[in-house]
């Protein structure tokens, strides 16, 4: 099977080499300069080190010649690029089945990558044409090197899901299937912006204790987001939820949290994303999130106050203080 990703940031990376263990792959960026330097080293030094591409893992510059001839396209570019990408894939007349990796809401317009290919692609169930996500708590650094890995693959067919998770399924990567694709992306999407809390939460010492109720009354926040969009409670209590949710505000290779415990030391948003080098989804997913759950009259308390961090330059100390003093009531409440 020849299966090409678009994106070669570390994720994109990662699972290119990864799946190119089973299959052929070619791994598409838009920079040509990056696609020769990686065709030179023969590993993505920019973004991944020097791990080593096998000779399965072709590169290439030129959307048209990459995807010529793919049976499956896997993207993983920016949420804020996921629209174009797919505009074009659907201007080359190309009916491969699409999967994306890539985790946010839709900048301006607080969409999640599932309504975005709705749009750009149709209904699969008209067009043929099957599209999902695939989602999980996954640090590239740590796929790379062979580690275990759980991931979810969400499409709305569940043949195709089957047939498709099997094929990528292996080694240390083992992946599980679902069909509820709302759920999927919605988790992927918001667990990033509770990580900036939580890294706020630890780079101002307030210890673990604060983290753990940031992370569950964070997890409480997602789930009734998705849920108000039609997403399944199960699922964010499994690898995409609360799975995704865990390592992000944890590990330390998670670029959300990194942002959170910059801001805390006084760095003004501007500086940590100069600083950063990676994209961070959660600084620009903030805002959308809250302005979508105003509309869906959700209560999302811990990412309102981030986005009043990230976009009105409130003080972390501040919005803290606001946190702890909200209203008391009981913990299934759901304002």
């Amino acid at each position: 099977m020849k299966i090409v990703v678009l994106g070669a940031g570390a994720w994109g990376t990662a699972l290119a080499m990864q799946i190119s263990q089973k299959h052929r792959v070619t791994l598409w960026a838009r920079n040509a300069g990056h696609i020769s330097g990686m065709r030179k080293a023969r590993s993505n030094p920019l973004y991944l080190g020097d791990f080593p591409f096998n000779d399965q893992l072709l590169l290439e510059d030129n959307l048209g010649e990459a995807i010529h001839d793919a049976e499956l396209i896997l993207s993983v570019v920016p949420t804020s690029g996921f629209r174009a990408i797919l505009k074009e894939i659907k201007s080359l007349n190309h009916k491969a089945p699409v999967i994306w990796a890539n985790k946010g809401l839709e900048p301006g317009t607080a969409k999640l990558p599932y309504e975005v290919a709705f749009e750009e692609l149709g209904d699969p169930k008209k067009t043929g044409q099957h599209w999902g996500a695939l989602s999980g708590p996954s640090f590239a650094a740590e796929l790379v090197r062979s580690l275990p890995t759980a991931l979810t693959l969400a499409a709305t067919d569940e043949t195709f899901t089957k047939s498709l998770a099997s094929m990528i399924h292996g080694n240390n990567l083992r992946v599980y299937t679902s069909q509820d694709v709302i759920g999927v992306s919605v988790g992927g999407a918001l667990k990033n912006v509770i990580a900036i809390s939580a890294g706020i939460s630890d780079g101002m010492g307030f210890g673990n204790n604060a983290r753990a109720a940031l992370i569950a009354r964070g997890l409480a926040e997602i789930t009734r987001f998705g849920m108000s969009l039609g997403g399944q409670k199960d699922t964010f209590m499994g690898l995409t939820g609360a799975g995704d949710l865990i390592l992000t505000c944890t590990g330390d290779f998670s670029r959300n949290r990194e942002v959170g415990l910059r801001l805390a030391k006084g760095q003004t948003i501007d500086e940590v994303l100069k600083g950063l080098g990676h994209v961070a989804e959660g600084v620009y997913s903030a805002k959308e999130v809250v302005n979508r759950a105003k509309a869906l009259h959700v209560s999302m308390p811990i990412m309102h106050e981030v986005n009043q961090v990230i976009s009105f330059s409130k003080s972390p100390k501040e919005a803290v203080i606001d946190l702890l003093g909200r209203e008391q009531k009981s913990e299934t409440q759901d304002v």
